[in-house]
């Protein structure tokens, strides 16, 4: 079980380091976002190189522990899909596609903004289809 709002501080990091990358025009920032999002999620969240400052600084603001926690696996499959999404942008700039890249990886800064401003994770949500997804296909299927 995780901190909630660890998630979405990572979440605005990591969206904060792809605005920066694309405005600097330094697209090597998006292979260095896209590791540590699999780090986080191969390794678990609280081995998070982006979320990971959000426990100091929790402390230092005297801000409370969260009132629930959330599981950890649901997290851990968006930053594993983030990190697959960020690898095809790092393609598309080595074999010459800037734009293409930089449109791929503005798809994952945008979702890390979303979860950042609002809480709402859509990887989080696609993860949960592993059980919905079978019961729907068998429904349509009959």
């Amino acid at each position: 079980m995780i901190d909630p709002r660890g998630h979405r501080f990572g979440a605005a990091v990591s969206a904060i380091l792809l605005a920066l990358g694309w405005l600097l025009a330094l697209p090597v920032v998006v292979p260095l976002v896209a590791l540590a999002l699999f780090v986080s999620a191969w390794f678990g969240t609280r081995y998070s190189i982006l979320g990971r400052p959000w426990l100091p600084i929790r402390r230092a603001l005297g801000i409370a522990p969260p009132h629930e926690l959330e599981p950890e696996w649901p997290p851990r499959f968006a930053q594993a899909f983030g990190s697959v999404v960020l690898l095809v942008a790092s393609v598309c700039f080595l074999v010459g596609l800037p734009t293409i890249g930089w449109i791929v990886a503005a798809m994952v800064a945008a979702l890390q903004t979303l979860l950042a401003v609002t809480g709402y994770c859509l990887g989080c949500r696609l993860y949960f289809l592993r059980w919905r997804a079978p019961f729907l296909f068998r429904r349509f299927a009959r």
